[in-house]
């Protein structure tokens, strides 16, 4: 039994489909599974800290568009950004081929470390 897909090409068991499409495709499933990557970091207040799985990295600003971003290696990492009198504010991140920008708006806490409204 032969299978034909509009703009993918015919298959005639599992993995036959040929096409230029479908191959590349497939080449971009290959390489794309190890990547690298850079995170820009655009923060407010611009001096919180970031840490990549736990480890110091520097100031929110340093990772700017102007800079480059965070580099960042394959696989799935923490990202944390902190500053005193703040909440915290944590996500994961796994590099992709693009450029990723995260804007972080850090809340203040109240005094006394009570939630702010």
């Amino acid at each position: 039994m032969w299978v034909c897909g509009l703009g993918l090409g015919c298959a005639s068991g599992p993995g036959a489909v040929q096409s230029p499409t479908v191959d590349r495709a497939r080449e971009m499933l290959r390489t794309g599974r190890a990547r690298e990557g850079n995170l820009v970091l655009r923060c407010e207040p611009g001096d919180a800290d970031v840490y990549l799985d736990g480890v110091a990295q520097g100031f929110c600003s340093d990772f700017g568009d102007a800079q480059g971003g965070l580099h960042v290696g394959e696989g799935m990492h923490r990202v944390d950004v902190k500053k005193e009198g703040h909440w915290p504010y944590t996500t994961y991140y796994e590099p992709g081929r693009a450029r990723a920008v995260l804007t972080i708006r850090l809340r203040e806490r109240a005094p006394g470390g009570g939630q702010s409204p």
